[in-house]
């Protein structure tokens, strides 16, 4: 049992790193004031962008830290132009934030699954069987490997640490930071005090979008390695938007939050194995699996209704959240 247990919470770990990406990215967009509702379609264009560069260098003769590196590029940049269309949108054209999220999301979530459906140059025979190999660790070469589920610890699930690290490090630590975190409470104020409010909120969500369409990818060629993986990823997304007010807007404290949630998304599927595997005798009623299927969903509204009553301000989201910012009445 003590195997079977230990081999599920390392799943858990390895899909939370899903979760990490989307909600890393969007803590930078929100951190600029930008409400991102986008993220589930970014994630899913990030995850089409990154399987399109696999299929174009999969089979070269490049080294292989360079394909990784190629598709990780893929991924962040078509995610990237998603953030762009959504910087251009409201804070040049300053349209709602919550529209143009939605917006977003319904298109990405459709154009990715064109472009995994019916654009010829992605192929899943590249992007699922050959890039996995390069992604992953060797844990597989290991004979009668105990915790099958080290395989989804690869080269992104370190990534995704890193990037978690270095994005709140970058927030609280540099005068980078410093000043998007100016733009997100007061653009007004950063703005007189000489601080780029537009190229702020354009780089932050930029670079937020990209690094959420990390997780797109990750989940479809790593963590998953499935030809129909593409098909859920906005369900991440939405988690990982959840995710944000969870680890009060801090990109650590991602970290330890996105394990919970992957704990309790996980456990509908691995519950009832780990029970079949240790009691072969005891039969878990058929209406258990919905409740569990539930239990991400029911802990994102206890957070929400949590986080509603918190006093402390360093726990609350940026004053301007949500808010367009208009000079003119400066």
């Amino acid at each position: 049992m003590f195997d079977s247990l230990l081999n599920y919470l390392i799943g858990a770990l390895g899909f939370s790193a899903t979760l990490v990406y989307g909600a890393t990215g969007e803590i930078l967009s929100e951190k600029a004031g930008h409400l991102n509702l986008g993220i589930p379609g970014v994630m899913c264009m990030g995850g089409a962008g990154g399987c399109i560069m696999l299929t174009l260098v999969g089979q070269s003769e490049l080294p292989h830290f360079l394909i990784v590196l190629l598709g990780i590029l893929g991924a962040f940049t078509m995610a990237a132009l998603m953030g762009l269309i959504y910087s251009f949108l409201t804070v040049t054209l300053r349209a709602n934030q919550n529209v143009t999220g939605l917006t977003l999301t319904t298109l990405g979530m459709g154009l990715s699954k064109v472009l995994f459906t019916d654009v010829r140059f992605i192929d899943q025979n590249v992007y699922i069987d050959l890039p996995k190999h390069y992604f992953r660790f060797p844990f597989d070469a290991i004979e009668g490997l105990k915790y099958p589920n080290l395989l989804t610890l690869g080269v992104m699930f370190f990534l995704a640490l890193i990037v978690a690290g270095a994005s709140s490090f970058i927030l609280y630590k540099t005068r980078v930071g410093l000043n998007l975190r100016a733009v997100g409470e007061n653009p007004a104020t950063a703005d007189a005090a000489g601080i780029n409010v537009v190229r702020c909120k354009y780089a932050a969500t930029c670079i937020g979008c990209g690094i959420a369409g990390l997780g797109g990818l990750y989940y479809i060629i790593d963590f998953s390695a499935s030809i129909e993986a593409y098909k859920g990823i906005d369900t991440f997304g939405w988690l990982s938007v959840a995710l944000v007010i969870f680890a009060l807007w801090k990109p650590h404290m991602t970290l330890p939050c996105a394990f919970i949630f992957g704990v309790l998304y996980t456990c509908s599927s691995q519950i009832p194995k780990i029970v079949k595997d240790t009691m072969p005798g005891v039969v878990l009623p058929l209406s258990l699996t919905p409740i569990l299927r539930m239990l991400p969903y029911l802990f994102t509204i206890l957070m929400l209704i949590l986080s509603s009553v918190r006093n402390k301000r360093e726990n609350q989201p940026p004053a301007s959240l949500g808010l367009s910012y208009f000079r003119e009445d400066r």
